[in-house]
């Protein structure tokens, strides 16, 4: 009896292995496809600085605002544990590389992910759920080139972006605490950031690391919403599903970037 439950679970978690296994690969095997299919949106620009307003422009505020949230915490925990060590001058120093290496492109792409991933697949998913996605089949036009590629490249091109506007405000938040509130010298809180933070191995890093989270959150949502069941129901799981596949593959991606990035500073 013991012996049938243990093989039992060890099959659904064979089973579910295998599911997940199969998933990253049909993932991985549609983001080859919007490569193949980019050149007509890369022929028409206008396309892609269309999605590039949806899926960045009109993510700003919630950037803006939890990025200059985050850096109000960050400066006031990081006073708060650097004056134990009479070294509360260097809070600038904490916030930025706290937000410049890690929490900047990390948050932003998670907030990138609820706001407008969720967006874009529940966009595809209407679009084929009312069968425009087959009228244009039917028409020769191809819905990967035409509605998934523009879609995909503005993910990409915004998360960097965004990324560095949630830093900015971060940076400004502590400011705003550690300097104006609490007083810490700004002089102090300004040279010791610029003598600490390295343009390469910091902000080119954030950049990168912004960059290969777009890649994946843009491809899961256009993936999960190309497809969704064409019913109500499997659009709103299909929206569900890159909510949460996205937010476990950035942490994912950031443990594996981070790791190689400190393996190269070393």
């Amino acid at each position: 009896m013991i012996v049938n439950s243990v093989l039992k679970g060890v099959r659904v978690v064979g089973d579910r292995t295998l599911k997940i296994v199969e998933r990253v690969g049909a993932t991985v095997a549609f983001l080859g496809l919007i490569l193949v299919n980019s050149a007509t949106s890369l022929k028409r620009p206008s396309l892609i600085v269309r999605e590039v307003y949806y899926a960045g422009v009109q993510s700003l505020i919630i950037i803006l605002v939890s990025g200059l949230f985050v850096g109000m915490v960050l400066g006031l925990q990081g006073h708060e544990t650097l004056q134990k060590y009479g070294s509360e001058e260097s809070v600038g120093v904490l916030v930025a590389l706290a937000l410049v290496r890690e929490m900047g492109p990390v948050v932003s792409a998670l907030l990138f992910a609820s706001r407008a991933g969720s967006a874009i697949t529940a966009e595809i998913g209407l679009m084929k759920a009312t069968e425009q996605l087959s009228a244009m089949e039917m028409m020769a036009v191809s819905p990967v080139a035409r509605v998934v590629a523009p879609r995909f490249w503005g993910g990409v091109l915004s998360m960097p972006l965004l990324a560095l506007l949630f830093s900015s405000m971060g940076i400004f938040g502590g400011f705003v605490v550690a300097v104006v509130l609490i007083g810490v010298d700004n002089g102090a809180f300004w040279s010791q950031m610029q003598a600490a933070v390295d343009f390469r191995q910091d902000v080119v890093n954030g950049i990168i690391k912004s960059l290969v989270f777009g890649v994946a959150v843009s491809a899961i949502a256009t993936f999960e919403g190309y497809e969704a069941p064409p019913t109500a129901e499997g659009v709103s799981g299909a929206t569900t599903r890159t909510v949460v596949t996205s937010s476990l593959a950035i942490l994912a991606l950031d443990l594996l970037l981070t790791a190689f990035m400190l393996k190269g500073w070393n």
